[in-house]
């Protein structure tokens, strides 16, 4: 199903944080939903100007208005009718929010809507759950101002919490100087110890923390940086406790100018790092995981995935993978007729072989049938001649909402199989996260699809049916078929060898109407 029904085709979400204020603009493209195509950023640091007496300053004030007013150029320049201003903690907590809301009606285009702490943590959950795998787990935004938690279970939200200080309040209330002392970080760790354990409901849940804003993915490139890591993009990505640790101390080692200068870091991240990961090394701590994962998906993108489903009372999409795989669909042309049948033949290919001890498939491993036989052949939308090429490049390079950074190249390696050398050279870059035996499963089941895919050659769809018999030492498939075969045995004969050399054994196909 779709989750796009607005009907204009620009549509802009101007983000107040305390620590930046971010203005995106999404735009629509040819399949229908909206992609960011703008993403500016200005860094207020709005938290910093709130007084003892929780009034935000004049000077913070003025900033504000200052960054809405540049922005306005922006929005005006797109003539953007639809744009959402939401404010999170610096102004929810401020006194004079009322006079700051009047001043910004007055002063520019936009009018702000304060966010509730529970609004904040929700729409935090609906990005997570609306572009990522997990069913379960527990996120965490750290702001400037506020850090919200929550924890949802079978895709639903179970507790949330926000707590009104963020890595600005952390930092101002605990370190003095740019980077922080050790006597410092013990008195930070034993003050999240005593705010954190207040949620009965957080310790030992041993699920996923999911790591939300710019803290979050800023640690997450460091890492990437640090490891050479060989994929594009941050969303989704993984790491674990002892990846934390390593970016941890990675960060304690270097002094405050080498910070400035950190591959991966923002530099104005750079005095609020180490306070953000010591929240996410606690957090990990508290909940008994060793796994976390970075969402680059948001509060921006909770808002706006609210109000694409508002009048369908769908705010979290039934299937994150069915709503992916259909972008991919309308974006490169795919005809979904021919890749039903494609991935059927897969799966009764597979399964047949499964029944005479030569396949064992996990529910994981359908999982990933499906997908790559749907999308086999991809590439081809670039260029026929050299589409296996194309189809490793674009799936292992494109973003796909659900599908982790290790499953991504799966796909890809199965969905671009065209023979083994071919499977080698794409796996390359990757061959250290595979065990050997895991390797010769997807080029098997990428062997599997190129002959689901033969046997719809002509996109007739004529296969009805395949059995499979073991004659004097041959794989005999047995193809019945609702019309003439001639093409797709054609096809067949010449693609099988692939098929033998990872069976190790002789392969006949036959064909009967």
């Amino acid at each position: 199903m779709r989750r796009v029904f607005m009907k204009q085709e620009k549509y802009a979400i101007i983000d107040i944080g305390s620590n930046t204020i971010r203005l995106v603009i999404y735009t629509r493209d040819k399949s229908g939903r909206f992609t960011e195509s703008e993403n500016v950023k200005a860094v207020a640091r709005l938290r910093s100007y709130l007084n003892e007496e929780n009034v935000l300053e004049q000077e913070g004030i003025d900033i504000l208005v200052k960054t809405l007013k540049s922005f306005q150029e922006v929005t005006r320049h797109h003539q953007l009718k639809s744009i959402k201003c939401v404010a999170t903690a610096a102004v929810r907590q401020a006194e004079n929010q009322a006079a700051i809301l009047a001043t910004v009606e007055n002063d520019t285009d936009f009018s702000i809507r304060i966010l509730s702490e529970y609004e904040e943590a929700h729409y935090g959950y609906l990005a997570v759950v609306n572009s990522t795998p997990f069913t379960s787990g527990v996120t965490v935004d750290i702001g400037g101002g506020s850090t919200e938690i929550t924890y949802f279970k079978d895709r639903q939200l179970i507790y949330f919490y926000s707590f009104p200080f963020g890595v600005l309040s952390l930092k101002e209330q605990f370190i003095q100087e740019d980077t922080p002392k050790k006597g410092e970080m013990r008195e930070l760790r034993s003050f999240l110890k005593e705010q954190f354990n207040q949620l009965d409901w957080l310790a030992d849940k041993r699920l996923p923390l999911i790591g939300i804003g710019g803290s979050a993915r800023n640690m997450a490139q460091v890492h990437q940086e640090h490891i050479d890591y060989p994929f594009s993009g941050v969303h989704q990505y993984m790491m674990y406790k002892d990846d934390v640790e390593e970016v941890y101390d990675l960060l304690n080692s270097q002094d405050f100018s080498e910070l400035q200068g950190l591959e991966g870091l923002s530099k104005d991240r750079a005095d609020i790092i180490i306070p953000a990961v010591e929240v996410f090394r606690y957090l990990m701590e508290l909940i008994d995981t060793k796994q976390f994962a970075l969402s680059r998906k948001g509060l921006r993108d909770g808002v706006f995935y609210e109000e694409m489903t508002k009048n369908f009372d769908l705010a979290v999409l039934p299937n994150v993978i069915e709503e992916s795989f259909h972008e991919l669909a309308i974006d490169y042309d795919i005809n979904l007729t021919h890749a039903f049948h494609v991935t059927n033949s897969s799966l009764l290919i597979s399964k047949a072989l499964e029944a005479i001890d030569l396949l064992s498939l996990e529910e994981q491993d359908y999982k990933r049938l499906k997908l790559s036989s749907a999308l086999y052949n991809l590439g081809s939308y670039i260029d026929s001649e050299s589409s296996h090429q194309h189809t490793f490049y674009l799936l292992s390079n494109r973003t796909i909402d659900g599908l982790l950074h290790k499953e991504r190249v799966i796909i890809a390696l199965m969905a671009s199989f065209k023979n083994r050398g071919t499977f080698k050279r794409n796996v390359a870059l990757y061959e250290k996260w595979f065990s050997k035996d895991e390797l010769a499963k997807y080029t098997l089941l990428g062997a599997i699809i190129k002959m689901a895919y033969s046997l719809n050659a002509t996109k007739r769809d004529i296969v009805e049916d395949i059995k499979l018999d073991q004659q004097e030492g041959v794989l005999v498939f047995t193809v019945q078929c609702r019309e003439d075969w001639k093409p797709e045995q054609y096809q067949i004969e010449k693609q099988k060898k692939h098929l033998e050399k990872q069976l190790k054994q002789t392969v006949e196909f036959r064909f009967y109407k």
